[in-house]
């Protein structure tokens, strides 16, 4: 996901001139769709998108990495509130819904396939019309217009904004079951043989869910002020804040699958700590052992190995040879044994 010069403003997007907008120049961004009652049409022209307003028929327009000239455009087609369009010019916002007399603008996020697995969309929401705008691929909308496609009802903006943001939600489901899986599977690794690689991955992971949770918490609440009415948005009406409540019912359960994948983690790093903690322990016990084994023989040895005269002249037969030898071994028998009756081996 990238995040725009914050210092940018609408009127660094705008054109040097306003020169009249032919269909070949409309919105040039990489793909623009539209959805409305008929259908999905790719690439629509400028009149397409007039013909339907004039007549007061509902579409929703979806524009993938808008540029600043579709930022201008949109400004003067949809009449658009200087801060809303200050707001789709620049991404990297928290999730949030304000109104702005007849139109009003939802960030939300939802799953992305790159590196952050998060993709920002920008809802403008009118009397007759909702315009999504997003930088990256967006998981949740293939789909979606896919099903518009095959005949979805596509009436007005309350129903298709909902379809949207639910389409987003349910976009991390798929993500979060597959990290699932992963966290089961990697605390299994590390019981049966604990890497380094392992923990790294376990951060990894945790940092991911940070980012994630980081615009959970804050869409959890977005949703919440939709579901009860505190946000007053186009074409919403009581009808259609109930399945913004079921919307917020998964935005709950989001949340509190980030939460225990978060504290899965942590005990996942626990586990790998422990093991390592564990064989540091075995290999210390095992040094120890064999230290404590070689504790009477170097005595046994330093101890007849001086070079008294004495000793000198009388351990010199083989006797005192086989005798040394004797003693060094019933040593190492006799340590062996208490060992074992202690359970140290």
């Amino acid at each position: 996901m990238r995040v725009p010069n914050p210092s940018r403003t609408p009127s660094d997007l705008a054109p040097e001139a306003a020169p009249s907008v032919g269909a070949a120049e409309f919105l040039r961004g990489r793909h623009v769709t539209l959805a409305d009652a008929h259908g999905v049409v790719r690439d629509p022209g400028v009149d397409a998108v007039r013909r339907r307003m004039d007549a007061g028929e509902f579409f929703w327009l979806d524009i993938h990495e808008p540029e600043a000239r579709d930022v201008s455009q949109l400004e003067g087609m949809f009449r658009l509130h200087p801060l809303v369009v200050e707001d789709i010019a620049a991404f990297g916002q928290r999730p949030k819904a304000d109104a702005y007399g007849d139109h009003a603008l939802v960030v939300a996020y939802g799953a992305a396939d790159d590196e952050d697995e998060l993709v920002e969309v920008h809802s403008v929401v009118g009397p007759s019309w909702l315009v999504t705008l997003h930088r990256d691929d967006c998981l949740a909308f293939p789909r979606l217009l896919h099903r518009v496609d095959g005949g979805l009802p596509v009436t007005d903006p309350g129903t298709v904004l909902h379809r949207v943001l639910d389409a987003l939600t349910d976009s991390f489901f798929p993500l979060l079951e597959e990290w699932d899986e992963r966290i089961d599977a990697l605390q299994d690794e590390i019981v049966r043989d604990a890497r380094d690689s392992q923990l790294r991955e376990a951060f990894e992971m945790k940092q991911r869910l940070w980012h994630l949770r980081r615009v959970a918490s804050p869409q959890r609440d977005v949703f919440a002020q939709l579901a009860a009415g505190t946000a007053d948005l186009p074409g919403v009406d009581d009808e259609a804040r109930r399945y913004f409540r079921d919307v917020y019912d998964h935005m709950i359960r989001l949340a509190d699958m980030v939460d225990t994948q978060r504290d899965l983690l942590t005990t996942v790093i626990e586990v790998y700590l422990g093991m390592v903690a564990n064989r540091r322990d075995q290999v210390m016990k095992q040094l120890t052992v064999i230290a404590t084994i070689f504790m009477p023989l170097t005595f046994i040895t330093g101890y007849f190995g001086q070079n008294f005269g004495w000793m000198v002249d009388h351990v010199g037969t083989w006797q005192a040879w086989a005798l040394g030898t004797l003693v060094q071994v019933l040593a190492v028998i006799g340590i062996m044994v208490f060992f074992r009756r202690r359970g140290w081996t």
